[in-house]
This record gives structure tokens, C-alpha cells and sequence, in this order.
């Protein structure tokens, strides 16, 4: 039977591992240009900015049209506002929001947490001393389902770009493979 390995024995490769991620995914946005494509810039900007603006919509996410259940999905006045359209998923802002500071530190500790999940789950499959590799494949497979498994269902579900979620998918398997490499660096022996 196998010693399980503690998360708290785990706490620095998961500290490390959340300061590459951070470190590689801000130089893949800062260097690489491939997510500039995700997101388009509407036919006369200013003038849709104009014409929401008089409603001073509070930040949130809104779908329109919108209906209040199943029931009034099936309506006639439903479906030709559906049909008339626009039909939109949007988040708002808070306007003259632009500092990503609170972000950058959401992500950090997300990836904190990403790391976690994966020294919890490689520390109950693989005993101290595992090899590399075996510390590789548990610590990748999970940091890779948490950074990546649950952008597919914004394609599924709110119709996101395929593409800009598959490249999104991708910088997932890079920071899971960094997540790995560091865990199999940094494991006990």
C-alpha cells in the first residue's frame, strides 16, 4: 500500500508552481498576439455605446431577450423577439474600469488553487519518492481538467467562439504542463 503524500508537505511546489503559471501566462499575453481574435468589435461601436449608455445598466451579465422560464420561451411574442433579434449574452463593467490589478490576483490565487486540487489528488495516488514521470502525468491530468475542462461549456452553452475557447484550452495544457513539471521537481523523496 502505498504512503499517501499530505498537502502540507506539497506547499511549495504548489506555491511555485502558481508563480510560473503566473509568470507564463502573462508572458504569453504580454508576447504571444493569438487571443487578440477572440472577441470582435461591433458595426458602429459608438453608436451602440450611445444608445446603452442612456440606460445606465449596472455591471453584470445579461441575456436578451430574456424570459422568466420555459413557459414564456414557447410564447408567440418570445419567439419573435428571438427571431427579430439582436440575441445577446453581454457583461457590463463598471465603467472606467480598467485596471486588471484585481484580477492578476484572482488569477493567482486560482492557480493556488488549481495547484492544490492537484497535489491532493497526486498526494493520495503516489507515495513520496514516486518517479517523475508518474508525478508528471497525475499532476498534469488534473491541473489540466482545472484549467481547462469547464471553458468548453461557455462554447456549449453561451455560443463563445470555438476557436478562441480551444486556444484558451490550450494555455491550459501549458500551465498544466508547467504545474506538472514543477510538482516532479519538487516532490518529496
Amino acid at each position: 500500500m502505498v504512503e499517501h503524500v499530505s498537502i502540507i508537505s506539497l506547499w511549495i511546489p504548489i506555491l511555485i508552481s502558481a508563480v510560473f503559471v503566473f509568470i507564463v501566462s502573462s508572458l504569453m499575453h504580454m508576447l504571444l498576439t493569438y487571443h487578440q481574435s477572440d472577441l470582435k468589435k461591433l458595426p458602429d461601436e459608438a453608436g451602440v455605446m450611445d444608445a446603452l449608455r442612456r440606460f445606465n445598466v449596472p455591471p453584470g451579465d445579461y441575456y436578451f431577450p430574456y424570459a422568466t422560464g420555459m413557459k414564456e420561451t414557447k410564447s408567440s411574442e418570445y419567439k419573435d423577439k428571438m427571431d427579430k433579434g439582436p440575441v445577446a449574452i453581454v457583461t457590463f463593467y463598471k465603467n472606467g474600469d480598467t485596471s486588471m490589478i484585481s484580477s492578476l490576483i484572482m488569477w493567482f490565487f486560482y492557480s493556488v488553487l488549481i495547484s492544490i486540487f492537484a497535489a491532493y489528488i497526486s498526494g493520495r495516488a503516489l507515495g513520496a519518492n514516486a518517479y517523475y514521470l508518474e508525478v508528471f502525468r497525475f499532476v498534469g491530468a488534473t491541473s489540466f481538467i482545472g484549467y481547462s475542462m469547464a471553458l468548453l461549456q461557455n462554447s456549449i452553452w453561451y455560443k463563445k467562439n470555438w476557436f478562441a475557447t480551444m486556444k484558451s484550452v490550450f494555455d491550459g495544457l501549458i500551465y498544466a504542463l508547467v504545474t506538472a513539471g514543477v510538482f516532479g521537481w519538487l516532490w518529496p523523496r
